[in-house]
């Protein structure tokens, strides 16, 4: 239905505007300081690709914070995406004869796009607005912060042309920006000589830069730098919940609002740990830099292609590690001063309105790095080497009884005993899913439900036979014109997703946590309550808060 229905939003027109700064009926065009640059019009919108937001992090910029960009000047063809940033390239996992064929399509979904180049100088982004904006609009603008495990993605993986066009249909028009940040060594290195030069969690510097691009320049395109909406799923909402949780919650007007599908502050610690410290030695020296006098001043001197194989050695979220990747965020005492799930506890927080969800079966796709995972004894010692070392093997053993071996207890759940992959694969999906993704929301949205509005979900919706509600399932309704991205279309432009006669989603509280929940059966939204699987979500809760990765 909604392929059918993206083709009618960019193939429908809208009357064009004659304003001189968008000129849509030849060649449109903004105004960017001294410079003109020329995008690409596409049915009722038109699209501005590829535009630098900060000076390319390349040579001696290399693994340092990012710079703003000079002003612009001379003609900027803005009309194809711009580099994407170089990604980690892992081993492809061996998946069972037995997984559906559709779960291969999946997974291909989220990998960058191979017709666009990758390289360094990749700190740009793409502004797609309605083909009548001008620059008195004052559009509220929606901010896409891409998801792929701080190792993969790019803004060229979902372009927004189609949430415009819906933004337009449905009488909230929006501007749609998104960017390009740092990825896995070269955006998230770790170790303590990292931390010591102050140039950590680089990829959260790169997209407060893009923020901070917003403000100087989207009211040239139409839009409204007071009524800028951040939005993210997986990793890129993760990012989302960091950037409400840095510079002690000030958002410096930043944005008013914040939507983040399957992603929160989750169970991190410190980005000095042995773990990183050992993956930064191991960079160092893969990249011929052990014996050098300054080995950060090496790794900005190796040719690129050297430091990415080098990166490539390392564990990724497809490798037995599985979420135990060492590019997570971590705090550094600046960007993230503390473990984030402890700073959320007891530290400041943008006060702002936000939506939060996540979908049923957040665990099966990152839990077949872990297939030779076959006995309970084995599935021990696997959560507590990789998840939590330092906790007794008593209360990790706990676990065992919450999240039973039993594949009808597992997930995708509700399947019975089908798409038991291994002895222990939907046990591992089900605790994998509730470790990063559900409990995660569910202590974000409980402590925050009475001290701002809070919306949230769960997506039941566009399952894919194998794998289930899976991680990032959503994305092809809120990208392809249906019900959630229509709730994030009013909630960008009125800070709240309910209006034109849609089904009511209620704010979350905690003595009433409703979650609106999206199905493929009839009805497709209904209510649901936030109690599922609460002892076993408390508990991993309890031990994250503890011993974070």
């Amino acid at each position: 239905m909604y392929s059918f229905r993206l083709a009618l939003l960019v193939g429908s027109v809208l009357a064009l505007s004659a304003d001189v700064h968008v000129r849509t009926r030849t060649q449109p065009s903004v105004v960017l300081d001294q410079a003109t640059v020329v995008g690409q019009p596409n049915g009722t919108v038109i699209k501005y690709l590829g535009l630098p937001f900060a000076q390319p992090p390349i040579g001696d910029r290399r693994l340092r914070l990012p710079q703003p960009i000079p002003p612009y000047n001379g003609t900027i063809n803005a009309t194809a995406f711009g580099n994407q940033c170089i990604q980690q390239t892992s081993e492809a996992v061996s998946l069972p004869s037995t997984v559906p064929a559709a779960v291969g399509g999946y997974v291909a979904s989220f990998l960058a796009r191979a017709d666009v180049p990758f390289s360094e100088d990749c700190l740009n982004l793409n502004v797609v607005v309605p083909a009548d904006a001008h620059p008195e609009s004052k559009l509220p603008v929606a901010v896409w912060i891409y998801g792929g495990g701080f190792q993969i993605g790019s803004n060229a993986v979902n372009p927004g042309e189609v949430v415009v066009a819906r933004s337009i249909e449905i009488g909230h028009p929006v501007i749609f920006v998104a960017m390009n940040y740092r990825l896995s060594a070269f955006g998230f290195l770790g170790g303590s000589e990292v931390k010591e030069a102050g140039v950590t969690n680089l990829g959260l510097h790169d997209q407060r830069e893009a923020l901070r691009w917003i403000q100087k320049y989207i009211s040239a395109f139409g839009g409204d730098p007071e009524k800028v909406m951040i939005w993210g799923e997986s990793a890129g909402a993760t990012s989302v919940a960091l950037q409400m949780q840095t510079n002690g919650g000030d958002a410096e007007g930043l944005f008013r609002a914040a939507f983040l599908e399957s992603g929160t502050p989750i169970a991190t610690g410190h980005v000095d740990n042995p773990y990183l410290q050992s993956i930064y030695d191991g960079i160092v020296a893969d990249s011929g830099c052990a014996n050098a006098t300054a080995a950060l001043e090496c790794l900005r001197a190796v040719p690129a292609d050297v430091l990415k194989a080098a990166m490539d050695k390392t564990p990724s979220f497809v490798s037995f590690r599985q979420l135990n990747i060492p590019w997570n965020p971590r705090a550094d005492g600046t960007f993230i001063p503390r473990p984030s799930q402890q700073l959320l506890l007891d530290g400041p927080i943008a006060k702002i309105p936000f939506v939060v969800g996540n979908d049923v079966d957040e665990g099966t796709i990152v839990s077949f790095g872990s297939l030779n995972v076959t006995t309970d004894d084995e599935f021990l010692d696997y959560i507590h080497s990789n998840y939590y070392r330092n906790t007794s093997r008593a209360a990790v053993a706990k676990i065992l009884d919450l999240y039973p071996s039993d594949p009808a207890a597992g997930s995708p759940f509700n399947t019975g005993d089908k798409y038991a992959y291994s002895p222990q694969f939907k046990r591992m999906s089900a605790f994998q899913g509730d470790f990063f993704g559900q409990a995660p929301r569910r202590l974000f949205v409980q402590h925050l439900a009475e001290k701002q509005p809070v919306y949230s979900y769960l997506s039941n919706y566009h399952t894919v036979d194998g794998i289930g509600a899976a991680h990032g399932m959503e994305l092809a309704d809120v990208f392809g014109g249906g019900p959630l991205g229509d709730y994030l279309i009013r909630f960008a432009a009125t800070l709240d997703p309910n209006g034109d006669g849609a089904f009511h989603w209620p704010r979350y509280s905690n003595s009433a946590p409703l979650l609106l929940t999206l199905d493929d059966t009839v009805p497709a939204l209904n209510l649901t309550e936030d109690t599922y699987r609460a002892e076993q979500m408390a508990y991993l809760t309890k031990l994250s808060l503890a011993d974070p990765m």
